[in-house]
């Protein structure tokens, strides 16, 4: 195969992941995006009265959610390449005072209260440049998704060595979990999508990406043997009615969830959202 034609080839495989697998969200997002822009439209509120309102009033929404790698490029290509995630801007090299005491201050005063080094319950050194920071930010449709990476100094920017060890527990019970969850657009077949995310991950050599079945798998041979119809839990109980959901690891091992909210429980985000925007509106 030629270099134009594998070139070629990789582009349709990221339009067709980015057509059917992209976390568009036609419906939540839209009606989030028309109900703040006529609240904010219709907003008589001054900068004074702003500042004594709730802090609720004061918000406008989640700007984004962070995410800690080990291997900055491959989390990367994941986000982008396969989920069709966009980048907004990379920072890094990130090293002082200043930032070690913004992000890192509760940590050091944990690790004195120990009476430990900071460095052996992992609190990198960024105060003397001995550890770096960097970052990417990746927008999707109605979110933000920061990818953070602690490096020692002498490993470039992407690398795939990380300054402290991941999280080996990661099961979603553990207090203080977290995950990201993508809205999958109504018309695309759900069982169909996780087995080409599956596929294209594979295809990448990251095998950390799997997702659950809704029947009971002891290996995973047994896993990926599972029917595809069993890929995806639809639930029809009240009041979550409409929600279809799959639980996957991303590539590292960091907890994933793809959703589709079909009516009735979408007209319930929405009905609870245009509420709680004209609750805050004054």
């Amino acid at each position: 195969m030629t270099d134009q034609a594998d070139n070629t080839t990789r582009m349709g495989r990221r339009a067709l992941l980015q057509t059917t697998g992209a976390a568009v969200v036609m419906g939540l997002a839209g009606t989030a995006s028309d109900a703040r822009a006529a609240a904010q439209k219709g907003d008589p509120m001054s900068s004074a009265e702003r500042n004594e309102a709730p802090l609720g009033a004061r918000l406008q929404g989640v700007q984004h959610f962070g995410l800690t790698v080990q291997n900055m490029e491959r989390a990367y290509q994941f986000y982008t390449e396969v989920l069709g995630g966009s980048e907004v801007f990379r920072h890094g090299d990130f090293q002082g005072d200043g930032v070690q005491n913004t992000l890192l201050a509760d940590q050091e005063i944990e690790a004195n209260a120990r009476g430990v080094n900071p460095r052996t319950i992992g609190v990198p050194d960024l105060r003397s440049g001995a550890q770096r920071l960097d970052v990417r930010f990746i927008q999707f449709d109605n979110m933000v998704l920061e990818l953070l990476q602690y490096r020692e100094a002498d490993q470039p920017m992407g690398s795939a060595k990380s300054f402290a060890e991941p999280v080996e527990h990661m099961s979603p019970a553990f207090p203080r979990m977290m995950h990201i969850c993508f809205y999958v657009r109504d018309d695309v077949d759900f069982n169909k999508f996780i087995a080409d995310l599956e596929a294209e991950s594979a295809r990448r050599g990251m095998t950390q990406v799997r997702a659950n079945r809704t029947v009971r798998v002891m290996t995973e041979a047994d896993r990926k043997a599972a029917p595809r119809d069993t890929n995806t839990n639809k639930v029809t109980a009240e009041p979550s009615n409409g929600w279809e959901l799959i639980y996957c690891k991303g590539p590292e091992g960091e907890q994933l969830e793809f959703v589709k909210a079909l009516d009735p429980v979408k007209k319930r985000f929405a009905d609870a959202l245009a509420k709680r925007q004209q609750s805050i509106v004054r």
